[in-house]
């Protein structure tokens, strides 16, 4: 598992995660990437919304 700075949770696949509201969602993929920042519109995976934030 790898924690990006300022992005997703890299995890070694499969994966398997229970959301808050107990939906379980899964991946076969050989790496996911977690959504940290919940931009994603494919939450819980991220989609790299995370670097559309306009920088100050």
């Amino acid at each position: 598992m790898v924690l990006t700075g300022d992005g997703p949770l890299l995890v070694e696949g499969p994966v398997e995660l229970t959301l808050d509201d107990g939906t379980v969602v899964t991946s076969d993929r050989f790496t996911v990437a977690v959504c940290t920042c919940r931009r994603s519109r494919t939450y819980p995976w991220c989609d790299t919304s995370h670097r559309r934030r306009s920088r100050s």
